[in-house]
């Protein structure tokens, strides 16, 4: 899944719904994966002994989604599972980041070519399913540990 392929659906969803469906901003992707608090070094928990109740990592395969215990908010897998597809283009650091929660696009030399993943994947150690764990690929990358969830604005 490519972040345009993800980005088209959202938008075709839109359309097929009349409700405004997009890609979550980086900033609203991690305040879900930590319950909107800052103790959760991974969804769902701050302790690595339990890591294997929230998430899927160093697996050979995704698991259905809920097949885990979901974080304080009630969201499944946002911890392993897939990688997922944010809004933002790529920037190396936050120096210069939106401060009201947006997405960050070009402004403070953006780059637009590679987006940002979060979340980490059923193949990967748990230093990548870390919250604050963030990746940069191109935004053509197309794998099949990537995946994305979308949000709903509402009115």
């Amino acid at each position: 899944m490519t972040w345009n392929d993800a980005n088209a659906y959202a938008h075709w969803l839109s359309q097929q719904t009349g409700k405004r469906y997009r890609l979550p901003t980086e900033a609203e992707w991690e305040y879900a994966a930590r319950s909107g608090r800052q103790g959760q070094t991974w969804a769902g928990t701050a302790d690595q002994g339990q890591l294997s109740d929230y998430a899927v990592f160093q697996a050979k395969r995704t698991e259905p989604v809920g097949s885990k215990q979901p974080n304080e908010i009630g969201l499944y897998d946002m911890s392993g599972n897939v990688w997922e597809w944010v809004q933002d283009c790529w920037h190396g650091d936050f120096n210069g980041a939106p401060v009201d929660g947006l997405s960050w696009l070009e402004a403070h030399d953006g780059d637009c070519g590679r987006r940002v993943m979060r979340g980490g994947s059923w193949g990967d150690e748990p230093v990548y399913l870390r919250a604050s764990y963030r990746f940069g690929p191109n935004a053509f990358n197309r794998l099949n540990n990537i995946g994305f969830r979308l949000v709903q604005d509402l009115p």
